[in-house]
């Protein structure tokens, strides 16, 4: 057994049909963890959990479908999940709009999407993990969080919230084995992102240099100088998912490439 050994453990990763959600997934089922695997119907999450398991064949997971950003759906999932050790809260949206078109409606959708959800998984699911003693929350941000991005403003701030909230449920778990931690992920290579990629860069490109042309002209102080690959991403929230972070609450946790330009977190 390793310390990074999560058998026994069940994890609710939302939005892990695909991109980080989907790499995080496959991380904790790898670590040993029971996974939910959380996405709007059911035949997404049937879909996303033939490839989980081709990736990991012996991987114990649990179809978890539901909208999450409704009541109906949230209930759906813990109808299914009603107890879990380790809470990721991963959906999210983002696209790219000139902060002065950005709607009353789409600031509120963004906060809706982006932050309630967590709050409310993370209300549903804490008290259980406060009184069995032990228990992980993680918060899926952004680099956008610290240095707003000119272009989504909305995302950005959605995301410094997450921050907040984090650290609000830590103190509310202090003392009690629970850690609530959030991620803030630099700029990451997904399916997603290859379209705000060509958003705003000459669609006509190449990949390859249609993403050295956005990091050059929209994120040069990448340290990385490249896009984050969604496992390396997953890496990190294993690790803090585990034993071995038991020290490590209330945390913002850079995995940017080193492209926020500031020595703590």
């Amino acid at each position: 057994m390793t310390v990074l050994d999560l058998s026994g453990r069940t994890a609710l990763v939302t939005g892990s049909t695909q991109g980080i959600g989907a790499a995080i997934a496959v991380g904790l089922a790898r670590a040993g963890a029971r996974v939910g695997v959380n996405g709007r119907t059911a035949e997404s999450v049937d879909a996303a959990i033939a490839r989980l398991t081709e990736q990991v064949p012996d991987a114990d997971v649990v179809a978890a479908p539901g909208d999450v950003t409704t009541d109906d759906g949230t209930a759906a999932v813990l109808e299914r999940l009603p107890d879990v050790d380790v809470l990721v809260n991963n959906l999210g949206i983002f696209e790219a709009r000139p902060a002065l078109e950005v709607t009353d409606d789409e600031w509120r959708r963004y906060f809706e999407v982006n932050v309630l959800t967590a709050v409310r998984l993370t209300r549903a699911y804490l008290p259980g993990m406060m009184s069995r003693g032990w228990g992980r929350v993680l918060m899926i941000a952004s680099d956008s969080a610290v240095v707003i991005p000119a272009e989504m403003i909305h995302y950005g701030v959605s995301k410094t919230a997450l921050l907040g909230v984090s650290r609000g449920f830590a103190k509310e778990a202090a003392g009690t084995g629970v850690t609530v931690n959030s991620v803030i992920a630099g700029p990451t290579h997904t399916g997603g992102v290859e379209d705000f990629v060509y958003q705003l860069v000459d669609r006509s490109l190449p990949w390859d240099e249609a993403q050295r042309e956005f990091m050059r002209l929209h994120r040069p102080q990448s340290l990385l100088q490249r896009l984050i690959e969604p496992e390396e991403i997953a890496h990190l929230v294993v690790y803090l998912s585990s034993p071995l972070a038991s020290a490590t609450t209330g945390a913002a946790v850079r995995v940017d490439g080193g492209y926020v330009d500031s020595i703590l977190p």
